[in-house]
């Protein structure tokens, strides 16, 4: 098992593993994703159909109301939300969703090194994200 180690900034801490679900368009949270289901609804999302629960979601940073933010909390109290949230610029609603609902996130990760799949270890009290890559691939 290889590991590529990316670094980026500590939004909120805390500790997880999981498989990541990548997308390269910003996120709404209010009226991108269900809050009945987790699925992304987003029109012409390259996510659109896909569930976040449970998964490492890397995007490039969120978009839209401040409303989303509750929207990710919400998640969180039906088991629906993401295991960890990994963004490349930190946006003030999705960090403020982070923060009520206790998702770990870091940004400043390239998230083009990730793919949607891969195994990732996120460690945000350092920062880290660690892409577990199978020898093969």
């Amino acid at each position: 098992m290889q590991k590529l180690t990316l670094k980026g900034r500590t939004i909120v801490e805390g500790h997880c593993k999981g498989k990541a679900l990548v997308s390269e368009k910003p996120l709404s949270f209010l009226g991108g994703v269900d809050p009945s289901d987790g699925k992304i609804t987003e029109k012409n999302h390259d996510l659109c159909g896909k569930c976040i629960k449970n998964k490492i979601l890397c995007f490039p940073h969120g978009h839209g109301s401040t409303v989303g933010s509750y929207v990710i909390y919400s998640l969180t109290k039906k088991g629906l939300a993401p295991k960890a949230i990994i963004n490349q610029t930190a946006d003030p609603v999705v960090v403020v969703g982070a923060i009520i609902a206790d998702i770990p996130m870091i940004d400043q990760i390239d998230i083009k090194q990730i793919k949607t799949g891969d195994t990732i270890e996120v460690d945000a009290c350092k920062g880290i994200a660690k892409i577990l890559k199978d020898k093969k691939s």
